[in-house]
């Protein structure tokens, strides 16, 4: 996916009800994850992010800041985000308990 035309969010978008379910791709654009929750909003949200699993059962739930992802709008208006992280990095970073 070519994501130089999308549009970056700003940093008051970056809120749960924007965020919830965005797909997030790692550095080779696969899939590696996709946004559970998001705690606080703007840049110092944290996004929770479901990582491996099948359809949420099974996943690995890390908390990262919002600002160590690029989310943005594709053409069609879906928001998701792209990372330098790869899905193994994701998986091991401490998990994430509510």
């Amino acid at each position: 996916m070519d994501h130089s035309q999308h549009v970056r969010l700003t940093s008051d978008e970056l809120t749960e009800s924007t965020l919830d379910d965005a797909v997030i791709y790692g550095p080779g654009d696969e899939k590696i994850g996709s946004v559970a929750h998001v705690h606080g909003s703007g840049a110092t949200a944290k996004v929770v992010i479901d990582v491996g699993g099948f359809l949420g059962i099974g996943a690995k739930r890390v908390a990262v800041s919002a600002t160590d992802l690029d989310f943005m709008r594709d053409e069609g208006g879906d928001v998701h985000a792209v990372t330098t992280w790869t899905k193994d990095q994701l998986k091991g970073m401490p998990e994430h308990h509510d």
